[in-house]
């Protein structure tokens, strides 16, 4: 029996990727390149798409040499339609459509946040949990209830990954490998614990505010030498992430499910797992965590 095959395009922000994944599950192959920018800077989406652009066909031609198949032998082309940034997206849209009508394929589009946590079900083998989804673009908390996918939580304003690459500007840390995972080292040398403001509303939360109330405080604080880079990195994810173990366990008690299951980029911050694994054996249930070749 022939096995099914799929070729799928993530071009959604600053990373390019090209996959080949069977129908039971099974990756062949993964290349990426992400875009990097110098310290304090973000991405913006008219370089961020001739980045994709200058990468896409040799990741093309890697992803095919990687899982050892033929374009004949591809069923689907299957690419991220969104969420994401605009110009980015594109890249990956229009180069399927021209691959769709030279090798002639069918076209999937897919959902990015549907997604994610199908990937984080692969990976996994998580069955039936609460997913929190955190990202540079993203903070919802996430489960499958009367049929279909349904948002029982989110961010309000901007998401957590934004906040934490934000405020990684203002410190002027790395983007090399990501700016999130620079504070995350940096945190772990942390000793002292700042007070900043915990804005949980129901089930969602709110990030502006904490982004600039530490954003205010950080350069002063620095000049005076009352706390170090470390410390304020180390309060910052404490807060943020206490913030989103909370959301996550309301949902799990309006659900009656004891598993989770985080995806997303931040998803890959071991004290975020580390936090959540805390609260889900407090309620006999299990976490599951995707690492960074699929978050």
């Amino acid at each position: 029996m022939k096995r099914m095959i799929a070729l799928g395009f993530e071009g959604s922000a600053n990373k390019i990727g090209v996959g080949v994944v069977t129908l039971d599950g099974t990756i062949l192959s993964n290349p990426r390149h992400t875009y990097i920018t110098p310290p304090g800077h973000g991405f913006l989406p008219r370089e961020t798409a001739h980045h994709h652009l200058q990468h896409v066909l040799p990741l093309i031609k890697s992803a095919l040499e990687s899982a050892q198949i033929t374009p004949e032998e591809i069923d689907c082309i299957c690419y991220t339609k969104g969420p994401g940034m605009g110009a980015p997206l594109q890249v990956s849209a229009v180069v399927v459509c021209i691959l769709s009508q030279l090798w002639k394929k069918p076209i999937v589009a897919v959902n990015h946040c549907v997604a994610h946590i199908e990937m984080g079900r692969v990976v996994t083998g998580a069955e039936d949990p609460v997913v929190l989804y955190v990202s540079g673009g993203n903070t919802q908390v996430i489960a499958y209830s009367e049929g279909r996918y349904r948002i029982f939580g989110e961010t309000i304003d901007i998401a957590v990954g934004n906040c934490l690459d934000r405020f990684a500007r203002v410190l002027t840390l790395s983007n090399d490998t990501s700016p999130g995972y620079n504070i995350e080292q940096l945190a772990k040398k942390g000793t002292q614990f700042l007070d900043l403001p915990y804005a949980v509303k129901g089930m969602d939360v709110s990030f502006s505010g904490i982004l600039s109330y530490i954003e205010a405080t950080a350069v002063e604080k620095l000049k005076n030498n009352e706390c170090t880079p470390a410390d304020l990195c180390y309060s910052l994810q404490e807060t943020l992430f206490a913030m989103l173990v909370e959301i996550t366990e309301r949902a799990m008690a309006h659900c009656d499910k004891k598993d989770v299951l985080i995806v997303g980029g931040v998803g890959c911050n071991e004290r975020l797992q580390d936090m959540m694994r805390i609260m889900c054996s407090e309620r006999g249930g299990r976490l599951f965590a995707t690492d960074d070749r699929y978050a």
